[in-house]
This record gives C-alpha cells, structure tokens and sequence, in this order.
C-alpha cells in the first residue's frame, strides 16, 4: 500500500497534463513508475484506503494464460472486462479481420500461446517457459510478450501490460511485468493482482519457490476527473495491512490451469478496506 500511495502522490506532486485526444480528457501524467510485490511472504497488493476486487482480475489471467479469444470465454469464467473491447469498438466491428459477436481478435493470450511464424505455423510462448523453468533452465529469456505490431489490425486492442520476463535464480524464480500505460485510480490495483498470481502460479507449476514481483510501468496516470476522489478522498485515508492469498494447494500443473481452475480456488484472508471510491471510467 505504501509504494501505491506513494506513487498516487507522486503523479499528483509531479505529473505533467497531457492532452488525450483518443478520450477527449486530460491526464495528470509521469513517465517511469516501478513497483514491486512481495509473493515469496505473500503480501497480497491489494488496495485497503477503498473497497477492492480481485477474482475478476484473476479470471481474465486464466483466460489469456488459456489463449482465450472471445469475450463470452471471459464471461464464462468471471471477467466482463472484455465486453466493450469486443462489441462497442466502432473501429473493431468494421474491421474485415473481425469474425463475429463477442471475438476479440489475436490478442493477449492468444500471441501468448499461438504466436504465429511467418511460415504459418505457431509458437506458444508459455509452454517453451514454463517447460524450461521446469527442467531449471534460465537462458535469460523466459518472456512471455503479447506486444505483437505486425498484428495489431487483428486485435480489438493493443495490450498495456505487455510483456512478462521470468528470471530464476537458485531455485527461487521472479518475475519482471511490463506495462505500457495504467489508468492508477482504476486498472493499477487489477494489474497488481495479476502480477502477483502469475508469478506465484508460474512458481508453482514450475516446482519453484516465488519471489519477488516487480511491475515497470511507463505512462502512469490520473484523469482529470478523477483526480478529486483521489487527492481530496482515497489519499486521506490510513490504510490497512496487506491481506495474504490462498491458493488451492492441487493445482500442480499447467494443464490444470487450462482446464479446471476457477476464481473459487484463490481465496482471500484477513482483508480490510475503507468503503468503495467509484471512480470514473473514461473510454
């Protein structure tokens, strides 16, 4: 909570307003933010100065760790984040690449376990690390990208947090999460989330004990509308201390992961919040 605080203030102290034609508001805005989670004594980063939710962030990581391209998948498994992108993008619905209702296109996940080769056949990226990590190999690139430009007109969205590197030192691994952009009153807390279970699901699998998370973030940033609920509301209040995260001991492997697990097996203990800030949402 401390460096989430802290990198709120920051922006507000030291952030510059940059016009944002794609939604018509400004926003207070820094370049380089770096934060870090503690999974191997399991600090859980989710947020107490407001109310937080975290199993809609865990299912849409299963749903791009399953390669998931179509909203009504992420649906079925918890996650409406993905509804909009999906149907209410004007650009998208009229783009000829689209194959229907609710298709997302090669997105996240998909360049996450289908990476096409020019050639036409298919890498995925996952399995090449998590076998790797299993077999205790580092070859100092074990990344996980979704940052594909040669495919950006076939996706309904370019993904912000982009790019996963899972480093293994010993027999402890940790992880290294890029992110492009980060609304921080909204999508920040989601994103923590997901970093942290990625490493501490990866560590698992993978017969490792987890580390430490760290998550860069370039553009980081507060809507003009919002910057009043977070000054003046979320920044005065005295936080709690950080829950910890129960996983499901029998998840043992990636193919689990592909095919059984729900939201219902992460539990949370001992969080405490102050009620919810209901921030708003700029399209």
């Amino acid at each position: 909570m401390k460096q989430y605080l802290e990198l709120c203030q920051h922006i507000i102290n030291e952030g510059q307003w940059v016009e944002n034609k794609r939604t018509g508001v400004r926003c207070l805005t820094i370049i380089n933010a770096d934060l870090e989670y503690d999974v191997a004594n399991n600090q859980f980063p989710l947020i107490t100065t407001r109310k937080s939710f975290y199993k809609a962030a865990i299912a849409e990581l299963l749903g791009y760790l399953r390669g998931y391209d179509n909203a009504a998948q992420f649906r079925e498994i918890g996650c409406n984040t993905w509804n909009a992108n999906a149907n209410d993008n004007l650009a998208w619905l009229n783009n000829p690449h689209r194959k229907g209702e609710d298709d997302m296109g090669r997105v996240y996940g998909v360049q996450g376990r289908s990476w096409q080769r020019p050639d036409g056949s298919h890498l995925d990226q996952l399995k090449k690390v998590v076998n790797n990590l299993k077999n205790g190999i580092d070859d100092r690139a074990e990344i996980i990208t979704f940052y594909n430009p040669g495919e950006f007109e076939m996706g309904c969205l370019r993904p912000c947090m982009h790019t996963h590197t899972f480093s293994l030192l010993g027999d402890t691994l940790h992880l290294t999460s890029y992110q492009r952009s980060c609304d921080v009153p909204l999508g920040l807390n989601f994103n923590q989330v997901q970093c942290f279970v990625l490493l501490a699901l990866m560590a698992r699998i993978t017969g490792h004990k987890a580390g430490k998370a760290y998550h860069k973030i370039v553009n980081a940033h507060i809507y003009e509308n919002q910057l009043p609920l977070m000054r003046d509301v979320q920044l005065k209040r005295e936080p709690f201390p950080s829950p910890s995260l129960s996983i499901n001991p029998q998840i043992k492997t990636l193919e689990d992961i592909e095919t059984w697990v729900s939201t219902d097996d992460f539990t949370l203990e001992g969080y405490e919040c102050h009620e919810g800030i209901k921030y708003p949402f700029t399209v």
